[in-house]
C-alpha cells in the first residue's frame, strides 16, 4: 500500500469514528454525540449495526501494522460498548460518553499520527 492509499484509508477511518461518536454537537454545550447512541435507540439491532460499522473501522485499521494487543483492545472497546448498549436507556448514555471509536482511533500513536509522517 502506498502513502496516498494509507492517507485515504486513514481519512476513511477518521470519518467513521467521528460519524459514530462526535458528529452532532449538543447546543449550548461542548458535548458531542454521534450516530452510535442514536442507532442504539433502534430496538432489536441498532447496537449491532453500530458494532458492524465499528468492526469495519477495525478492519481498515488492521492494515496499518498494529500489534495484536492493539487490535484486541479495539475489539474489546467495541464489545463493551455493544454489550452495555443492549441495556435500554443506560446503554445509550454509555454509548454517548464512552466513544469506543474515538478511543480506537487514539489507541496507537502510529495510526493517529500517520498523516504527519507524509
Amino acid at each position: 500500500m502506498n502513502k496516498i492509499q494509507q492517507l485515504n484509508k486513514l481519512r476513511q477511518i477518521r470519518k467513521i469514528a467521528r460519524l459514530l461518536d462526535t458528529a452532532i454537537g449538543i447546543p449550548g454545550t461542548k458535548f458531542r454525540i454521534g450516530l452510535d447512541p442514536i442507532l442504539g435507540l433502534i430496538p432489536g439491532g441498532g447496537d449491532l449495526v453500530g458494532a458492524a460499522i465499528s468492526a469495519y473501522m477495525i478492519y481498515l485499521a488492521s492494515s496499518f501494522g498494529l500489534e495484536k494487543s492493539q487490535i484486541s483492545k479495539m475489539i474489546q472497546n467495541i464489545a463493551l460498548e455493544t454489550t452495555v448498549g443492549f441495556v435500554p436507556i443506560v446503554g445509550d448514555f454509555f454509548d454517548a460518553y464512552f466513544k469506543a471509536n474515538i478511543r480506537n482511533l487514539d489507541i496507537n500513536a502510529k495510526l493517529s499520527n500517520i498523516g504527519s509522517m507524509f
